[in-house]
């Protein structure tokens, strides 16, 4: 039974061909949009090429790093090589879904737009193919390549090194792909609309092509990386505990159970239908049908699952623990729905905020993210306290296994929208008609309204992950309680808590330094292209993007490290203790902070939308002009530093877990 595995990992991946041979059937549309989506795509798979090669240098030195300094027990092979082999082969598997990912959204954008202008259902349906293709990569690579690997080391702790892979790659892809769009787009709206007055994606604005590549380096390669981070990290801690557990099939269950998502996530995929109405609530419907259908086969199928892999006394409990965190996620993006849409009372305070101006309207936002966190947090608690009640520290592996099993239709659900996003800026620079126009607003306000609830869902499960990686690290470092007596333990704590702080401020500090070089370049465009304002010279875009991808390589590195280099140092100076205590610090903080951040910056942006609708005086108005301040503050909140910190917590448990033997055989250096 357990062969099912890779055969469900490659059905995923050929439905994911598919579906790219599906969109790439599609019509183009004219001269003008061909030519816009070229310069798209263009900017996103340089961008991505050049991050890759600095990722592989760090990859190189921590493969080395791994090989010399580790042990594999068990394996023939000298030193941590299995391990090291294993890393490259996660982070080899993340680059390629995200670079797979991100070349289909730039396929399918513009594809998208022509499709606008005759049927609205098909162009619903070509931005959700493209979301598809992302999904069924990242979780087809993911349980192949996790399955893989345990076939040729037979090594749970060798397995972890695939993990790290997946966090190192996150990591980066997040935080410089959160740099480039965010620097573009807050650019790209200082100067071409508060201080110009012209409108979203107007062509005469240089830094729009920027914004548009930001959209898919950002939220296509970035978010695909972070959910396989967890997905794989949920997967293989589960492997760990239940292999401890119920030795051979506590290990196969929640690779069943991924392959159990696979199958869901494809058949749901087929109820994502809409009619000829170009209705946000009947493409909020249609997603919403698609999940449900899924969750209920992941349901019904972990009721017999369990019963199948493990003792009967045991099989409820993890069906409950599975459940769990399954509806956990749904209820997380739900909440996060409510806090974020405009359809809603939070956003809307938000948007009335704005008629006394941009001061309050940053306190609303605020105040919005901050209130976000308490229902979500208890949504998680219940789901802790059910899968450990029932199954134990299994059981919380178990739960976010669950979370994540339908990874493959809900990251489609939201990787769809930076494809509506481009679609509807490759209408507008094209100069299509308002009719094309409307459509593809309502295809990209339902974007904007997944796209949020997707960074909750990202952060929950993470919270999950996490968690199931700091049981898996007590188990292996032998800590069963950490004593808050001890003064390690305590500065461990507080160094853990502030960490996810200092994290933010770089990466906000930042996009700050990248859209201080985009406002300059594009300030001087107006300036000196004679004719751009008036519409008869063409922006220099691809300056904006080359000034952009600098930025964001060169910002990403600091913080890339940071995540690195505090748990090595903490394990190494201070002993595993104080890096637990460390890691649940970091935990809480990060959870907090990441939640906040990325609800107030969609309210934000939420809010400003809602305005430009013509609600409280409508575009250009006063109110509008300070609900563009509170979304340029929420940018590199939502799409940046709040995304990003979820991995950030997540890489260094899995680098405190990995690096164990190293902390064990050579600290702590302060006795």
């Amino acid at each position: 039974m357990q062969y099912l595995i890779p055969v469900m990992a490659c059905l995923a991946l050929a439905f994911a061909i598919y579906s790219s041979i599906s969109i790439k059937k599609e019509k183009k549309g004219n001269k003008v949009m061909v030519e816009i989506a070229d310069q798209i795509q263009k900017g996103a798979m340089t961008f991505l090429k050049r991050e890759y090669g600095y990722i592989a240098i760090f990859a190189i030195a921590l493969f080395l790093a791994l090989w010399i300094f580790l042990d594999d027990p068990g394996s023939s092979l000298a030193g941590g090589l299995a391990t090291a082999i294993s890393f490259v082969v996660g982070a080899s598997c993340s680059a390629v879904a995200g670079f797979i990912g991100m070349r289909n959204a730039t396929n399918a954008n513009v594809r998208t737009a022509n499709a606008a202008k005759t049927a609205f259902g098909k162009a619903l349906r070509i931005a959700f193919s493209s979301g598809i293709v992302t999904g069924m990569c990242v979780v087809g690579l993911g349980l192949l390549g996790i399955f893989v690997m345990y076939t040729l080391f037979h090594s749970t702790v060798t397995i972890f090194g695939f993990s790290l892979g997946a966090s190192s790659i996150a990591l980066f892809a997040r935080v410089g792909g959160g740099i480039f769009t965010k620097s573009a787009d807050v650019g790209a709206d200082l100067v071409g609309k508060i201080e110009a007055g012209i409108p979203e994606d107007d062509p005469r604005n240089p830094a729009v092509i920027a914004d548009n590549v930001g959209d898919n380096v950002g939220d296509v390669a970035g978010m695909s990386a972070d959910l396989y981070e967890s997905y794989v990290g949920s997967i293989i801690a589960a492997m760990a505990i239940g292999f401890a557990l119920f030795k051979e099939n506590g290990l196969v269950l929640p690779m069943m159970i991924g392959a159990l998502g696979i199958a869901a996530s494809i058949i749901g995929s087929f109820f994502v239908r809409v009619g000829k109405d170009a209705e946000i609530g009947r493409i909020h419907m249609a997603f919403k049908m698609g999940l449900w259908i899924s969750s209920g086969i992941v349901i019904v199928g972990s009721f017999f699952l369990t019963r199948v892999f493990l003792p009967a006394e045991e099989a409820f409990g993890a069906f409950i623990a599975i459940v769990s965190g399954l509806v956990a996620g749904v209820l997380i993006g739900w909440l996060t729905e409510y806090y974020t849409s405009d359809d809603y009372k939070p956003t809307k305070e938000v948007a009335k905020s704005s008629k006394t101006g941009a001061a309050t309207t940053i306190i609303e936002g605020i105040a919005v993210g901050y209130l976000s966190t308490a229902l979500p947090v208890i949504v998680l608690a219940v789901s802790i306290f059910l899968g450990f009640h029932f199954a134990g520290i299994f059981g919380i592996a178990l739960a976010a296994v669950g979370m994540l099993s339908t990874l493959g239709i809900s990251l489609a659900v939201d990787a769809y929208g930076p494809v509506a996003d481009n679609a509807g800026g490759i209408a507008e620079m094209s100069g299509l008609g308002k009719d094309v126009r409307d459509k593809t607003d309502a295809l990209d306000a339902a974007g904007n309204t997944t796209a949020a609830i997707g960074k909750g869902f990202a952060i929950g499960s993470a919270a999950l992950t996490a968690l199931a990686f700091f049981s898996t690290f007590g188990q292996e470092a032998k800590i069963s309680i950490l004593d808050l007596k001890s003064s390690t333990v305590i500065i461990g704590l507080i160094i853990g808590a502030m960490l996810p702080y200092l994290f933010s401020s770089m990466t906000m500090k930042a996009v700050g330094r990248a859209a201080f070089k985009i406002v300059e370049e594009v300030r001087r465009q107006f300036k000196e292209i004679k004719g751009l304002m008036e519409g008869k010279a063409k922006a220099d875009s691809p300056r904006c993007v080359d000034i952009a991808t600098k930025g964001a390589l060169k910002e990403m590195i600091l913080p890339g490290l940071l995540a690195i280099v505090a748990p090595l140092a903490v394990g190494l100076v201070l002993g595993v203790e104080a890096l637990g205590g460390m890691l649940a610090g970091a935990l809480v903080t990060g959870l907090m902070l990441a939640l906040s951040m990325a609800n107030s910056g969609a309210a934000w942006d939420n809010a400003k939308k809602y305005i430009e609708k013509g609600n409280l005086g409508g575009k250009g108005s006063d109110q509008h002009k300070a609900a563009v301040v509170g979304d340029t503050v929420g940018d590199p909140f939502k799409d940046t530093s709040g995304p990003s910190l979820n991995i950030l917590i997540k890489l260094m448990s899995i680098v405190s877990l990995v690096f164990i033997p190293l902390f064990m055989a050579y600290g702590p250096f302060i006795k």
